[in-house]
């Protein structure tokens, strides 16, 4: 396993595109704590964005797991590249004469989607940790370390988004359509979801069953946390409007990414296994 990663990672290292990519993607995770600076007075109006609640323990890990992960796209571009680079430069078809097997290859591949992702996570973890204890109005144990579901959340989240991408990699084999193509598929989602509340079933019906759609079923994860934040709570109390929504994390939504990650990992390998390199 670690001689499969250290192909893998040598290869991205070595990669010029690759490797600015992922360096700014830890960079553009470390500038959410810049959000902590966003301050600014108008008159008598004084605004601090991280006096409205939002590094307070255990908002924060709902906070910057909702937000990182709109960041995922850039290891997305890295992922699509790195099959493309192998067909493009034909290092598939030699580490294959050289004696790795079609379920090695892919296994290497994902195992680098793991690695990526537990790496992004502990990245995560640890700027939310410490943006909290500086910024939280709450210090206990018992409530530092609760919602760390969001964290877990976030983890799958990269992992099945990953997958996904790895399959669209393999399946059009050319980086810029299969970044196309990820696109396409969340367009036709949406279509897809219309047409069955529109022609089929009934809207309800059509939104549960959307939930199992896979990129859906990777944002059902994490919900918004906007209106979690106690401002807007007193705003909606004050407006007639109710902002009391379920913004926990389920396991069957867990399940339902991890059964789309399995589907991915098994599609790659039987796409790569079916194919004559």
């Amino acid at each position: 396993m670690i001689r499969l990663l250290q192909i893998e990672f040598i290869k991205l290292w070595n990669n010029r595109a690759s490797k600015v990519l992922i360096i700014a993607y830890f960079i553009l995770l470390t500038f959410i704590s810049l959000v902590a600076a966003i301050k600014f007075d108008i008159g008598p109006i004084k605004f601090h964005l991280a006096e409205l609640g939002i590094f307070d323990f255990p908002y924060i890990w709902h906070f910057n797991s909702f937000i990182a992960a709109f960041f995922k796209l850039f290891l997305a571009v890295v992922i699509v590249s790195m099959m493309a680079n192998e067909y493009s430069n034909k290092t598939i078809k030699q580490n294959l004469i050289d004696g790795l097997s079609k379920w090695e290859f892919i296994y290497s591949k994902f195992l680098t989607v793991l690695a990526l992702s537990t790496v992004s996570t502990l990245f995560l973890f640890i700027i939310s940790f410490l943006l909290g204890l500086g910024y939280s109005s709450y210090d206990e144990i018992s409530i530092i370390f609760s919602d760390l579901e969001f964290i877990l959340a976030y983890f799958v989240k990269l992992v099945g988004f990953f997958s996904f991408c790895l399959f669209l990699g393999i399946l059009v084999k050319r980086s810029a359509f299969a970044l196309g193509f990820l696109i396409l598929w969340a367009i036709l989602e949406q279509l897809l979801f219309g047409l069955l509340g529109w022609k089929v079933t009934s809207w309800e019906t059509a939104n549960t069953i959307k939930g199992f759609f896979p990129m859906q079923a990777m944002s059902n994860l994490i919900d918004e946390p906007f209106t979690r934040l106690s401002a807007v709570q007193n705003l909606g109390d004050q407006i007639g409007e109710d902002f009391k929504f379920d913004y926990a994390v389920h396991w069957y939504e867990i399940i339902i990414v991890l059964a789309w990650t399995a589907l991915f990992v098994y599609g790659s390998y039987a796409l790569l296994k079916k194919r004559d390199l």
